[in-house]
């Protein structure tokens, strides 16, 4: 009779041992999942912000050196137009006068 019951205790301690590991597992790899998901979420929002600026820094630079590179081509043709037609009417007083 004490031979049933002292399996019958080591029994129940296994299975509950067995239980508990199994609550310990569950536990853990509920850790690690919520872990990995934390670490994917921070990692992914970091490269994100150092793309956007990685790309709005070089987009700026482009877009101003493409604008500056306008507003100079506008602005010399415009001055060299002005200088042709201060030049011509410097060239038609000076033939006024000699004339």
């Amino acid at each position: 009779m004490k031979e049933n019951a002292v399996t019958t205790i080591i029994s129940i301690t296994i299975i509950v041992l067995n239980m508990m590991m199994i609550i310990v597992l569950d536990i853990k790899n509920a850790i690690m999942v919520a872990t990995i998901a934390e670490v994917t979420t921070v990692t992914m929002a970091e490269i994100m912000v150092a793309t956007m600026a990685e790309v709005t820094t070089v987009t700026m630079a482009e877009v101003t050196t493409v604008t500056m590179a306008e507003v100079m081509a506008v602005i010399m043709a415009v001055t060299t137009a002005v200088v042709k037609d201060v030049a011509a009417v410097g060239a038609g007083c000076f033939n006024l006068i000699n004339n």
